[in-house]
């Protein structure tokens, strides 16, 4: 039947799709209430109301103009139906006291929480009267109802936010187009779970206020903290409206999010440098070329360790602006003092970006990086791989050359710089393998490639009419 024992004498008939766990269903339709023992005899000419269950909590009843979601039974009282919600598999849906019911329904509604269940009597005249409804309802026809509220509100509500947990410390809030990440709960107004992104283990990431999510969503998520956990109530009109999303949220239904926010930022971010102990003096600040070692541990925003070299016990090593680690950490570690500990904050953009690295890193996450710089050792200049500490021979092929055959081989060559980085006279790049620059260098004056250097092709730098060449 459509929705009988609701509907107005002129039998209007409203419903929308809602299939509730079967568990519930069944629950409801097996347990309906006994009248209790001792209750004073109906007199049959008004509403007669049993709570046979009202939840402990209940920020709100049924006010004459709200909308309400209901599932219900309706039998004659011999017990034989002629109705029920639960028979169509989806709830009532309709607007209490604007005549969208029969005035019995309108009256027993009110006053009710979500999830509350009432037994209600109602005599003929606030049903269908003499009139019935022919070959379903007869003239005269006492009508009982077993209603279990499911959904409450008004078109007048607003998002409602509830924070449970707020961190100390909370530096920056979500703003409109700020990119975040977060977990969360969703069930409808009784508790019941539509999604969750626990149970999917991946957080929804996603812009705030530029149309990505519901309106009531991109409201609720609005001046959140990293680490906090809000609960956020969201009307239907603000959701998904009277069609729902066409698969597990119903048409007309108030949505309730539990959210914890574990990432922030704005695609216009840069780094974020706060230094936590900088030493009194200072002999030379970090600088591109320079090779550095140091310890860290990295985090995400919401203080999930992904990395660390101090735990490890070991340090990191990397020479600065080579593009050995992610930008912002290469950003972070500039104009360093040793000894100096800061603190680098580093967007997705300049760190693992959209795919992150599996296993430790999400996609789209704000790194965090507590740094230690141990040792600096300056680099050389930029293009260069060796330079010399003294002038230059002007006699240096000679030199190379020991056994003045007019040819150097890669042995002789790799004998000669490395004595002269032994006796200080000259120095390779730090942080690099000596022996791969050394190879590299020879490679390059080997113009012709056969696998030795001759007088013609041996040039130094300056002497090069050409830019890129790593070699003397």
């Amino acid at each position: 039947m459509a929705g009988l024992g609701m509907l107005p004498r002129r039998w209007r008939h409203r419903c929308c799709s809602l299939l509730l766990p079967a568990l519930l269903v069944s629950w409801v339709a097996c347990q309906a209430p006994p009248v209790p023992a001792g209750e004073q005899p109906w007199d049959g000419q008004d509403v007669h109301i049993e709570r046979s269950f009202v939840p402990e909590q209940c920020a709100r009843t049924v006010r004459s103009g709200d909308f309400v979601r209901y599932h219900y039974h309706g039998t004659f009282p011999d017990g034989s139906k002629f109705d029920s919600s639960y028979d169509r598999g989806s709830t009532f849906n309709a607007f209490v006291g604007k005549g969208q019911l029969i005035a019995g329904m309108d009256k027993a509604l009110v006053g009710m929480c979500v999830n509350e269940r009432r037994f209600v009597k109602i005599p003929p005249k606030l049903a269908y009267g003499s009139e019935g409804v022919s070959g379903v309802i007869p003239p005269n026809a006492v009508l009982h109802f077993d209603v279990l509220l499911i959904d409450l509100w008004n078109s007048e509500d607003e998002v409602q936010i509830q924070t449970y947990l707020k961190p100390e410390k909370c530096t920056r809030t979500i703003q409109v187009s700020d990119f975040v990440r977060y977990h969360y709960n969703g069930t409808f107004l009784d508790g019941t779970l539509f999604d969750s992104s626990h149970n999917r283990m991946k957080t929804y990431d996603t812009y705030v206020g530029i149309g990505w999510l519901i309106p009531g969503m991109d409201k609720g998520l609005l001046g959140m903290c990293v680490g906090e956990k809000r609960i956020i109530t969201i009307p239907p009109y603000l959701a998904y409206g009277e069609e729902g999303d066409g698969k597990e949220i119903p048409g007309q239904a108030s949505l309730v999010f539990d959210v914890a926010l574990l990432d922030l930022h704005n695609p216009k971010d840069g780094i974020t440098i706060e230094n936590q102990q900088v030493p009194e003096s200072c002999e030379r600040k970090s600088q591109t070329g320079d090779f550095l070692r140091y310890h860290y541990n990295g985090t995400l925003l919401d203080g999930t360790l992904f990395d660390s070299r101090i735990s490890l016990g070991k340090t990191y090593n990397i020479v600065l602006g080579s593009g050995q680690v992610v930008l912002g950490m290469d950003m972070g570690l500039r104009d360093m003092c040793v000894g100096e500990r800061r603190t680098v904050i580093i967007p997705p953009h300049l760190g693992y970006g959209e795919a992150g690295v599996e296993g430790e890193v999400p996609g789209s996450a704000v790194l965090v990086f507590d740094i230690e710089l141990l040792e600096l050792v300056s680099g050389l200049p930029d293009g260069y791989m060796f330079v010399w500490h003294d002038d230059v021979s002007p006699n240096l092929f000679e030199e190379i050359d020991k056994d003045n055959n007019g040819e150097v081989f890669l042995e002789e060559f790799s004998e000669y710089i490395q004595a002269q980085v032994d006796s200080g006279k000259g120095k390779l790049a730090p942080g690099f393998d000596s022996a791969k620059i050394v190879k590299n260098m020879f490679t390059n004056q080997d113009r012709n490639g056969d696998g030795k250097i001759t007088a013609e092709e041996f040039k130094l730098k300056d002497q090069e009419t050409t830019e890129g060449h790593d070699e003397l």
